[in-house]
């Protein structure tokens, strides 16, 4: 079976998966989202073996698979995550590389390694939770929940789960919107020692869908469903940055595997290469996002 068809078929079983997880919100939400932080920590750390690190693969990816599951948790009022918590978990990094690196097995780019792996990873997917059960679909997710007619069945659609999409819906106008116009376009390179296949119309071109997206996006379905105005201006300023942190999070991903010397970060889903592949502008998407959410004047339209 070809790359593309692979692609194709596992898009088509994967992407209605993730719409109703995203939608459901809770505990399926951060289950996937501790299943992709510790698969993308085991592929972060894969790929910093290539530079020469030893990070503490184990406890790294025992660490990012689990702070979904916290943050979870800590929604639940079941506990709080509190900074001393995150201080704790670091000295307990630090502590580890006294017995398992030593002085003769890099302790300092094992340590650094390890954290960033988590940060990377699970701390940055974190936000999408957060972004499910923002303050500006507080206390109106489930009463506030409307439905959606597919045939003889109504599927509900909770302003939280709708506010999580809007950022993952321009990632995805983004990279398409690159794609095609850097194809059709061509021309100068953005960073070729970085990402010799992209182009600065591929930039621009994902710049402009992502705006287009946003806009439309904003006053077609965030207002009505969502209850959740934005202004013009500030949908499209919310397209604008969120593109910028997509594009930046691709060369990111791209340039720590040139450092690693791999050209996928793993092989683990059919035809897409790995999961930081599909997952690296959402990365730097899903922070910024949810600062973007609390820093622009959105009226909550009650």
């Amino acid at each position: 079976m070809s790359e593309l068809a692979l692609r194709v078929i596992f898009s088509v079983i994967a992407a209605p998966f993730a719409l109703w997880i995203v939608l459901a919100g809770g505990a399926p939400l951060a289950a996937l989202l501790a299943i992709a932080s510790a698969i993308g920590a085991w592929e972060f750390y894969r790929i910093a073996r290539g530079t020469g690190a030893h990070p503490l693969a184990d406890i790294g990816i025992a660490v990012a698979g689990l702070l979904p599951l916290a943050i979870h948790a800590s929604y639940l009022g079941l506990f709080t995550v509190r900074p001393a918590l995150v201080a704790l978990l670091v000295l307990l990094v630090l502590g580890a590389t006294i017995w398992l690196r030593g002085v003769d097995g890099h302790p300092v780019s094992s340590a650094a390694t390890t954290l960033l792996g988590v940060i990377y990873t699970a701390g940055m997917l974190g936000f999408g939770y957060a972004i499910r059960y923002h303050d500006v679909v507080a206390g109106y997710d489930v009463v506030g929940a409307k439905h959606l007619a597919l045939g003889p069945f109504a599927l509900p659609v909770p302003p939280g789960g709708v506010l999580l999409i809007f950022p993952i819906l321009i990632t995805w106008a983004s990279d398409i919107g690159a794609y095609f116009a850097g194809r059709a376009i061509g021309g100068r390179k953005l960073i070729p020692s970085v990402s010799p296949g992209k182009t600065v119309a591929g930039a621009v071109g994902g710049l402009v869908a992502s705006i287009l997206v946003s806009w439309l996006y904003a006053r077609a379905v965030l207002v009505p469903v969502a209850n959740v105005g934005f202004t013009p201006w500030g949908a499209v300023l919310f397209g604008v940055l969120v593109s910028v942190a997509a594009q930046v999070g691709d060369l990111f991903e791209s340039l720590i595997k040139r450092d690693g010397g791999v050209k996928d970060s793993s092989h683990i889903i059919p035809g897409h290469g790995g999961a930081l592949d599909r997952l690296d502008s959402l990365l730097f998407v899903l922070p910024v996002a949810y600062l973007l959410l609390g820093w622009l004047p959105i009226p909550i339209l009650r």
